[in-house]
């Protein structure tokens, strides 16, 4: 048998080195198609600029080819409305509504002193009723003393009155008691 060549062995350093090599281009050409695809998906997912782009020049091409320059006029318009009421309207009303603050603010003052003087009244009358009403409260407090005494002597002589018509009674059936015992013994 023949022995191997060095060349030919598996385990000669010239063949590892081009094994290792190839091992290391093909790590890299995989390496880079990674990288590709990582690229593309980023490009895909996460990058929206050719989105915003393509809205960009859509929005352009809506609101200046096709209309044209309508919104600036009515912009323009309104400005102009804007600035005439600032100037005229705003001060009529801003005079207007001082008259009319300062006439308003006169009636509320006559109103609120019309109010004071009929609290002051009202307060005065509700003073001399809870007078009023005392001395009247003390009258009703004699007549109502006079009466429940007035009452308590008509109770005593009907309680008297009671009394001597149960004596006077006991004093007939104690009589017809005598009169039944009498004859019964007949």
């Amino acid at each position: 048998m023949s022995s191997p060549s060095p060349s030919r062995s598996a385990g000669s350093p010239l063949t590892q080195s081009l094994k290792a090599r190839d091992n290391s281009t093909a790590m890299a050409a995989a390496t880079q198609h990674i990288i590709k695809d990582v690229g593309e998906i980023h490009s895909r997912l996460l990058d929206h600029r050719p989105f915003i782009q393509g809205e960009t020049r859509y929005f352009i091409k809506e609101f200046e080819e096709k209309r044209g320059h309508r919104e600036m006029s009515f912009l323009g318009n309104f400005n102009n409305s804007i600035s005439e009421t600032k100037e005229n309207t705003l001060t009529e009303c801003s005079d207007l509504m001082q008259d009319q603050l300062a006439s308003i603010l006169k009636t509320l003052e006559s109103a609120n002193h019309a109010i004071h003087r009929l609290q002051h009244r009202e307060q005065e009358q509700l003073k001399d009723s809870v007078t009023k009403k005392g001395t009247e409260n003390e009258k009703l407090r004699t007549h109502w003393e006079i009466f429940m005494k007035e009452q308590e002597q008509k109770r005593l002589a009907v309680d008297e009155e009671h009394r001597k018509a149960v004596l006077r009674l006991k004093e007939q059936y104690n009589e017809m008691g005598k009169d039944l015992s009498k004859i019964a013994l007949l």
